[in-house]
């Protein structure tokens, strides 16, 4: 009985065992190459965005002769912005620098044709908290601010700026600036954003480098326009 019981109790070969740890390494591969292919494209979705903008916004100077948010004739000149804050019209100024144009800035691009979506340019303070239907968001659901002022690391000018957003990782940002910059979270035109420094970025200026070890997932970034 115990003779023919241990007939039966054979184990894998090697063949069996190798072929079996090939087939979870393909699976382990295949999983670890599609989130790589979802982070390269969230990366490029943050570049393709925040280019757009830019592109949009000298597009409505080259059209307008005005920044859009500050244009004070929007009402006259781009239909339904009457309803945004002061009628629809910034001060004109030639700066993107009050509550209210911030959140007419999203409004007027998108109701003249050069970004899509729906805003209710109602004021939003130059932070990274503007609410849904204000102002857009990036790939990773940070909500963007178009403002005046120095929200980016390593600046003491103001300048206009693109603050594309919060809750992206601080490998997928590091990435976005090599594409689009330097690398240099704290030299170039797109930055780190004041809101998070400390846990996204070590060092200072143009020795400063992306804190890639503490693995932080929420960052932000500025372009500087």
């Amino acid at each position: 009985m115990n003779q023919s019981f241990k007939k039966y109790q054979q184990g894998f070969t090697l063949v069996e065992i190798a072929i079996v740890l090939v087939i979870v390494g393909l699976i382990l591969g295949g999983v670890l190459k599609g989130q790589e292919m979802i982070s390269n494209a969230k990366v490029r979705n943050v570049v393709d965005q925040t280019t757009a903008i830019q592109t949009a916004v000298f597009a409505f100077q080259d059209r307008f002769r005005a920044l859009p948010g500050d244009y004070a004739l929007a009402s006259t000149n781009i239909a339904g912005v009457a309803t945004g804050a002061n009628g629809g019209n910034g001060n004109g100024n030639g700066f993107v620098s009050i509550n209210n144009e911030r959140g007419l800035f999203w409004m007027h691009l998108a109701n003249s044709g050069y970004i899509t979506g729906n805003y209710d340019g109602a004021a939003a303070a130059n932070n990274l908290n503007c609410a849904a239907g204000r102002c857009p968001r990036n790939a990773f659901g940070g909500a963007m601010m178009f403002s005046w002022g120095s929200g980016a690391t390593g600046t003491s000018p103001n300048a206009h700026e693109l603050r594309f957003g919060r809750s992206i990782p601080v490998n997928v940002l590091s990435e976005i600036d090599r594409k689009v910059d330097d690398g240099i979270p704290e030299a170039g035109s797109l930055r780190t954003d004041n809101v998070n420094i400390a846990t996204c970025r070590t060092g200072a200026d143009a020795t400063s480098v992306y804190n890639a070890a503490g693995g932080q997932q929420d960052c932000a970034g500025v372009r500087i326009m």
